[in-house]
């Protein structure tokens, strides 16, 4: 199946969210059966709009660069399609004669393109959707670890053992350091704070993560254990 590719990114930007768009384009303008890869602007929302622009022509230089470029490129969104949505949808992939649909993103991208492949096979149109792995939660079935977990999981660690620190010598002024992560319903990036640990007695102390369920009582009993101990308190 011959055609054009497009791509998108969705969610929350990370340090490498580039580096698969730069990937992306190298390699789909090798492909015998991409003629064109195109880019959408701030994702399906940008789509839908004809904010379409054709990264084929772009400098290779300026493409090579992604590699080591920040945040989000193509711009990004958060948005849950409506039903109305997806006649919008279908218009422009028949302009465009789009044939793979790529989205960089975590759960939010993988949905959008499952329920745009469904909407296009119940209406007889030959569609390639892929979703490129990106979330710092690591949350994403069928993965070891996604694109930007690690390096979020490199930054909260920093943060715990510098706060730590600050805690740890401050602990005459405020004994107690919180440090609350991102992650939906996983614990991946609370705990990687762990390996901020060179010691017993540095931070973190205690990790909680919503896979072990956590009662109150045996919070306060943990908090008060580690305050004997240290004299202080990191949490995660």
């Amino acid at each position: 199946m011959k055609g054009n590719a497009i791509v998108g990114q969705f969610g929350g930007p990370t340090s490498v969210i580039n580096s698969s768009l730069c990937g992306l384009i190298q390699e789909g303008l090798k492909s015998e059966k991409i003629e064109n890869v195109l880019g959408m602007r701030f994702g399906i929302k940008g789509f839908m709009k004809d904010e379409i622009f054709d990264l084929s022509k772009e400098n290779p230089q300026v493409i090579e660069g992604l590699r080591q470029t920040p945040s989000s490129a193509l711009g990004s969104c958060r948005y849950i399609l409506k039903d109305e949505d997806f006649s919008i949808i279908m218009k422009q992939l028949k302009k465009y004669n789009i044939c793979y649909f790529f989205l960089i993103g975590g759960n939010g991208s993988m949905d959008t393109i499952r329920r745009i492949e469904k909407y296009c096979r119940k209406n007889n149109y030959k569609l390639n959707g892929i979703g490129i792995p990106k979330t710092v939660d690591n949350d994403l079935c069928g993965t070891d670890h996604a694109p930007g977990f690690p390096s979020a999981a490199r930054y909260v660690c920093l943060s715990v053992q510098q706060a730590g620190q600050l805690a740890r010598d401050m602990q005459q002024v405020d004994k107690y350091v919180i440090l609350q992560t991102v992650g939906r319903d996983t614990g991946w990036l609370a705990a990687s704070a762990a390996l901020a640990k060179k010691s017993e007695s540095d931070a973190p102390h205690l990790i909680y993560i919503p896979e072990k369920p956590l009662s109150k009582k045996r919070f306060i009993a943990d908090v008060k254990g580690c305050i004997q101990k240290y004299g202080w308190v990191s949490i995660v």
